[in-house]
């Protein structure tokens, strides 16, 4: 599976941005696809998440109300609407899926078999 993320930019704080991850090559139906950051000088972050087959997704407490994870099977693309962006969401922002879910586990990187390259976000003023 390749990953390629899109849609990172510059915005100021309160805006909104729309993360794109387009996925080739087999996935599953049972897999999981991911959305994690990593801000400057900080470890990478776990974001978000979401099973292929919609049945869970989950959300950092930083993010619960403000990005919304959301998927196209038909399309193979995991998207994250964010909103309110903060100035502490300047991020890389990394897509990560695999073709299985385990439950208690899909918040930790060593979950994901694959990573798209990132996409820079920035929120200043």
């Amino acid at each position: 599976v390749q990953l390629q993320a899109s849609g990172g930019g510059l915005v100021q704080p309160g805006m909104s941005l729309r993360l794109s991850c387009a996925a080739s090559g087999r996935t599953s139906s049972n897999g999981v696809g991911a959305w994690f950051r990593q801000a400057p000088g900080k470890e990478r972050e776990f974001v978000a998440m979401i099973r292929w087959n919609g049945a869970r997704i989950l959300y950092a407490d930083s993010v619960k109300g403000r990005f919304t994870i959301s998927k196209d099977n038909a399309k193979n693309t995991l998207y994250l609407q964010m909103k309110s962006l903060k100035v502490e969401d300047t991020a890389v922002y990394y897509c990560a899926a695999d073709t299985v879910y385990v439950a208690g586990r899909m918040t930790q990187i060593s979950s994901y078999d694959y990573w798209g390259q990132g996409t820079q976000v920035t929120v200043s003023s």
